[in-house]
């Protein structure tokens, strides 16, 4: 074989789906010769230990844990970043891309917070940057943003992007158990960090809608202007009201484009049983995507786990390799062109769910409607129930109403002497104006 049919890979990261990246290009090496006409080889792997046992088979001159020798390394075309976090891998990345070496990353919380200045140098480096395993696993979305919708306008994307959260509200569910107990059950079986924070607050399921908006709206969308909220509030109250009310909850990230500008949020969110991300349980990940052509298209599996991940990690290799075989690596990215504009509080309308703990007194159902009406918001679902002695529970969904709007009649509320507080506030997509 010719010194230029082989590409030489080196591997930052040799945990579970590094070790998958390995297996399958081991596995797969006679297929991706023949999709690639090139014989893919891994030449480093870099390592926090080097005298650490391992799940797949590497030989001693494989394993490094100095990352100059992998970086540096002449003859590594490729440079696959599956470490995670922050630091040090931002600068790996950028050296290695300093070095002329393409790069395939796993990394959402690099690529949300320091994917621009990456994607920049890159370009001016003539480097690929690629990093479908970032988003939803290996759920091949972000080339279906970039490539299948090339020709098309995205209005909208809707996903359930985050499985921890996901596992932790079917549980709820479907069991009956409460919020603590089932983010305990998905601790045990790993699908919940020790730490859950970032994903129990929507901090995960952000980043990534940074990553979908950005692509997908070809706009530069900074995390920070992802509005998240997250499930540690969320009660078998809500669940089970949403439920009689033919609604699931579920942690949603929303990206929606409207005249040319944008909301970007993640929240729970109560979905009709009939749309189609409420079927979506487990650990799964779906995203909708609309566009003003096509209409919805939806994706649908897997959006963690180490054979997932790494799949779409080679997937991107795959492509990278083919680049380079036609000379056109860095040449196909395109940097975000449009301007990024976001929507004010009075253009970001959905309907609205509340809960409200009143005082069981007459007139107080006809104060809440009279502030509704004051705020020009109609009512399409209005429930009361007994709740405990001399107390009662009202349940509203609204019409369409704008975050301004429902931000003033929700002050408006807790002012009343018979309101004793508002106990759930979710958005509600899909259905009748939905």
């Amino acid at each position: 074989m010719k010194q230029s049919d082989v590409v030489r890979v080196g591997l930052l990261g040799l945990g579970t789906v590094g070790c998958g990246v390995v297996r399958l290009l081991e596995g797969h090496k006679d297929d991706l010769e023949k999709q690639t006409g090139q014989h893919i080889v891994i030449t480093k792997v870099l390592v926090q230990d080097a005298k650490k046992g391992r799940g797949v088979h590497l030989s001693s001159e494989q394993i490094t844990d100095d990352p100059a020798q992998v970086l540096n390394h002449p003859e590594i075309d490729v440079i696959v970043e599956v470490m995670g976090g922050i630091d040090p891998a931002r600068e790996y990345i950028l050296q290695a891309i300093a070095n002329g070496k393409n790069v395939v990353t796993a990394n959402k919380d690099l690529m949300a917070l320091h994917g621009g200045e990456i994607l920049s140098v890159a370009a001016t480096k003539q480097c690929d940057v690629f990093y479908e395993a970032s988003v939803a696993g290996g759920i091949p979305i972000l080339r279906a943003l970039v490539e299948g919708f090339s020709s098309d306008r995205i209005t909208k994307m809707i996903g359930i992007v985050n499985g921890t959260t996901n596992y932790i509200l079917t549980a709820m569910e479907q069991e009956g158990v409460m919020f603590e107990d089932a983010l305990a059950q998905a601790q045990e079986l790993g699908y919940a960090e020790a730490d859950p924070t970032a994903d129990i607050d929507g901090l995960d399921a952000a980043r990534k809608m940074a990553i979908l908006a950005t692509l997908g709206f070809r706009i530069d969308m900074p995390l920070a202007g992802v509005e998240a909220k997250g499930i540690a509030d969320i009660t078998q109250e809500d669940v089970s009201f949403a439920h009689q009310l033919g609604y699931r909850i579920k942690l949603v990230g929303i990206a929606q484009r409207d005249q040319g500008k944008v909301e970007v949020s993640v929240q729970p969110v109560l979905l009709p049983l009939s749309h189609p991300l409420s079927s979506v349980d487990g650990v799964y990940n779906a995203v909708a995507v609309y566009g003003e052509a096509v209409g919805e298209t939806m994706f649908y599996g897997p959006g963690a786990g180490g054979m997932p991940t790494a799949t779409a990690v080679v997937s991107d290799l795959v492509t990278v390799v083919k680049n380079r075989r036609l000379g056109v690596n860095g040449r196909g990215t395109v940097g975000p062109y449009q301007k990024r504009i976001l929507k004010s509080l009075d253009e970001i309308e959905s309907k609205h769910f509340l809960r409200l703990h009143v005082t069981d007194e007459a007139g107080v159902l006809a104060q809440l409607t009279m502030l509704f009406a004051s705020e020009n918001i109609s009512l399409e679902t209005v429930l009361q129930l007994p709740y405990g002695e001399n107390s009662a529970q009202i349940i509203l969904i609204t019409h369409r109403a704008s975050r301004r709007q429902m931000d003033h009649v929700q002050n408006e509320i807790v002012a009343l002497e018979a309101v004793q507080g508002i106990q759930s506030y979710y958005r509600v997509e899909g259905g009748r104006e939905g």
